[in-house]
């Protein structure tokens, strides 16, 4: 099949959609199909220098051997949310022309949020008249309106209803959990059209590594019990509350913090330790891909949080790295969703609830007591990931429904 990806990130850039994207665009080229990715100019955590990619509105490239078409975007601070929403809209716009010419395609799958992006592809497989899959990896506009991001009610229903519009005309809505699944039906997706799909983690590129590697070295760490945030530090991921527990836990001088990352909340944070005089935390640049790993590796324990706001059941990709690698999860996220089930399910973890220091630390500290609990939980995820949740396995499953669609045509 001749498969169009189409996403709003993508390497160079570091996170997790261009991750994501990535990799199912090897997985399904190395199982014999032709893909195409559709994507914008690299702008956001760029791993690789990215600024050559700046000089043209449209670059075609090969990228590790995937054949990849970049198209304008606007190149804007991000943490401005009226530039962000201006952008997708620019983006979308371009996308879409560029889309018209490209050579054919079988079937196209597009990453949303954003929403317009979507609606864009939307619009370039009817013209085209080919089939679209929408992989609904956020509940937008609700993830923003229970953020307080999105206030004005014109807005909302203008989002609302392009949400509606797209869920009931695509040929296919992919979820990551049920309950995304559950919410998506309540706003008019079919039944018949709308299924799980779980996120995916290489398994092989992600595996239980050497705890003892370039990132204890680096920040002088030697045995002790780290605990490890690794990804976007934006408004929603909450990590104020995982200061404080660092904070709570001053007087276990074995234990340390290190962030990962970048985001435009990471200045506060690190002024946040300075007031504080946090000398049990540690922060370490966005690092590029195949340095993930280690950053897992490394780690006794891993973190993933959210603000208590976030109410979407929603289920971060980081999680399914931390188990690939071998490593307990330590969730800090509302404990009716889908990740808190996840990881109860897999007995790779333990999940507390949001913006509650007190309960984080105390996690902390029963994991940094037990080591036998803790690695049995890392243990059990590996095992989980491996049987469940595979890359190789979900290109396969992808792989047919994507046969299926284009033969329904």
């Amino acid at each position: 099949m001749k498969i169009l990806l189409i996403s709003a990130f993508f390497p160079p850039e570091v996170g997790s959609a261009a991750h994501l994207y990535y990799e199912l665009g090897q997985a399904l080229r190395s199982r014999g199909h032709e893909v195409t990715v559709l994507t914008g100019l690299p702008r956001y955590h760029v791993a690789e220098p990215g600024g050559a990619y700046r000089r043209r509105p449209l670059i075609y490239e090969t990228y590790h051997g995937l054949r990849v078409v970049r198209t304008f975007n606007l190149k804007i601070p991000w943490d401005i949310p009226v530039l962000r929403g201006a952008d997708q809209f620019v983006f979308a716009f371009f996308a879409a022309g560029t889309g018209m010419l490209l050579p054919p395609f079988d079937v196209a799958l597009v990453y949303s949020p954003p929403l317009p992006l979507a609606l864009a592809a939307w619009g370039l497989c009817r013209l085209r008249r080919r089939p679209l899959v929408v992989n609904v990896q956020d509940l937008f506009p609700q993830s923003a309106i229970d953020l307080g991001l999105l206030h004005n009610p014109y807005l909302i229903r203008f989002f609302r209803g392009l949400e509606t519009f797209l869920y009931q005309r695509a040929d296919l809505v992919m979820v990551h959990s049920e309950g995304n699944r559950r919410l998506i039906l309540a706003s008019g997706g079919a039944p018949e059209r709308v299924m799980t799909v779980s996120n995916w983690v290489d398994t092989a590129e992600v595996r239980p590594g050497r705890r003892d590697n370039w990132v204890r070295t680096t920040l002088g760490l030697n045995q002790r019990f780290l605990v490890s945030f690794a990804g976007i530090m934006g408004y929603s991921q909450d990590l104020e509350t995982v200061l404080q527990s660092a904070d709570l836990l001053r007087d276990e001088p074995e234990i340390a913090f290190v962030l990962v990352g970048d985001g435009v909340e990471k200045p506060k944070l690190v002024e946040m330790v300075r007031r504080r005089n946090l000398t049990n935390v540690f922060f370490l640049p966005m690092q590029p891909k195949e340095r993930y790993p280690d950053v897992l590796a490394a780690s006794d324990l891993c973190l993933a949080t959210l603000r208590p706001e976030v109410k979407t059941p929603v289920v971060p990709s980081k999680i399914l790295s931390i188990m690939a690698a071998g490593r307990p999860v330590l969730a800090g996220l509302p404990l009716e969703g889908d990740a808190p089930a996840l990881i109860s399910e897999a007995g790779c973890g333990l999940a507390v609830p949001p913006g509650r220091p007190d309960s984080m630390a105390q996690a902390i500290r029963q994991l940094y007591r037990h080591p036998e609990e803790r690695l049995g939980m890392g243990a059990n995820g590996r095992q989980y990931a491996v049987e469940y949740l595979s890359l190789a396995k979900w290109a396969e499953r992808l792989e047919k429904n994507f046969a299926e669609i284009c033969a329904r045509g």
